[in-house]
């Protein structure tokens, strides 16, 4: 994810070095390769269920390392267009959340989805700052050649440093199930979020192809952009801070819409004019405090309404919606800012968070479900889904013969797993 997000704070600039040169494809370099990991990200979740997850998250690497080699030895904006698509083609989420899944046990489980959650949001900071370095000093070659080395690095690693699974997961919630595609995709509440996402995302890649030449043309070249990513970044922090003590009281949706009219209020006021320096410092760190907000909270929305058993499939639709943002960020913006400016772009995006403000006023506050998974002997199993069904605070419960699990959403204010796992005399 780092290569990934380190091309976002440069391109718009570096770019200009290639003989075939244009807004539209430098938005296509930039979120190009959302396209085919939204394409590619369920099925090669499936298939890492069929051939194993590291053979999958091997593919996925040598596919992203091959990308990068094309990006960086291009010699045209085409073809790193052509090696940003074929980065996106490995696309392992899937895999390597299973294989987490795998290794973890279940009450250790949602901490390690977390952490690696929190490694993906911290790749985006750190590359914000070192992209600008690296691109000044060695060029985009530099930053993709970088990144195709670490992907071969991460084979390394996988092979000789990962673990084997010897437990495997239950996979409902970590892997996308085909057959349950249909109805989660029709589901009112996760289209809600998977919507959301495409926006979130497609306004930051959309950003992303304006900024950079906002900052150069006020004087501050590449080499000092990591400069003002620090204070954006440390000013969003303290931002986000704000949001969450005032917001105790509030419920998390208010919160949530609060953030998507502020996302609309930088973009309006992004295109009446061509602000000053401090207006756009001022701008960006308010979109980076509602992005950070939104992007922390969706996720853990998803695995809440997902129903029982189908959050690895629900996950899998929001991370195709999340990356297909990418691309139609990087497209859309591009497109009409070669035809019609950078202020069009800017109020389109002000349109579309009116819009998505308005599609998001549905969406149900569910802080107090919580999920388990709970393994039981194949000849009880039904008996014990009908016993636990009764218990208080079981709103859902959904068991899989196969896996030899019940997975269940509970209300956490009535329902005990300890009590639960006690009578009805169930292992940790």
């Amino acid at each position: 994810m780092l290569g990934l997000f380190m091309i976002m704070p440069v391109m718009a600039i570096a770019a200009h070095k290639y003989p075939d040169y244009s807004v539209f494809l430098v938005g296509l370099a930039i979120g190009g390769y959302g396209l085919t990991q939204a394409c590619l990200q369920i099925p090669m979740g499936v298939l890492s269920d069929k051939i194993g997850r590291k053979p999958v998250i091997i593919i996925g690497l040598l596919l992203f390392s091959a990308g990068s080699l094309v990006a960086a030895y291009a010699d045209t904006l085409v073809w790193v267009v052509v090696g940003r698509f074929l980065q996106g083609a490995g696309a392992i989420a899937g895999a390597i959340m299973a294989l987490a899944g795998d290794l973890s046990r279940d009450n250790q489980r949602p901490k390690v989805m977390a952490i690696i959650g929190v490694a993906i949001g911290f790749s985006f900071y750190i590359a914000l700052l070192i992209g600008p370095v690296i691109a000044n000093g060695y060029g985009l070659q530099g930053i993709f050649l970088a990144t195709g080395l670490l992907a071969l690095v991460c084979i390394l690693l996988v092979l000789f440093v990962v673990p084997n699974a010897d437990n495997l997961a239950p996979k409902g919630d970590t892997l996308p199930v085909i057959s349950d595609l249909k109805a989660l995709l029709a589901h009112p509440q996760l289209l809600r979020l998977n919507v959301s996402v495409l926006c979130l995302h497609m306004l930051i890649t959309l950003l992303f192809v304006h900024i950079p030449r906002f900052f150069e043309k006020l004087g501050w070249p590449l080499v000092n952009h990591w400069q003002l990513y620090l204070i954006v970044l440390f000013a969003s922090v303290f931002g986000l801070a704000v949001i969450m003590a005032g917001g105790r009281k509030l419920q998390q949706s208010t919160l949530m819409l609060a953030c998507v009219i502020g996302l609309a209020m930088v973009f309006a006021a992004l295109s009446l004019s061509t602000p000053t320096m401090f207006i756009i410092m001022l701008l960006v760190s308010v979109f980076f405090t509602c992005f950070n907000y939104l992007e922390a909270n969706f996720p853990a929305l998803v695995s809440s309404i997902a129903p029982a058993g189908k959050k690895g499939s629900a996950m899998g639709i929001y991370a195709s919606f999340q990356f297909f943002g990418a691309f139609l960020g990087g497209l859309l913006s591009s497109s009409i800012s070669q035809y019609w400016g950078s202020q069009w772009v800017f109020a389109m995006a002000a349109l579309i968070c009116i819009v998505w403000a308005y599609f998001i006023k549905g969406l149900h506050s569910t802080e107090r479900l919580k999920r388990y998974t709970l393994k039981v002997d194949k000849q009880a199993a039904e008996q014990l889904a009908q016993q636990l069904a009764e218990f208080d605070g079981v709103e859902d419960l959904t068991l899989i013969h196969s896996e030899q699990v019940i997975y269940i959403k509970v209300d956490s204010r009535k329902f005990d797993i300890q009590r639960a796992r006690k009578t009805l005399n169930l292992e940790e």
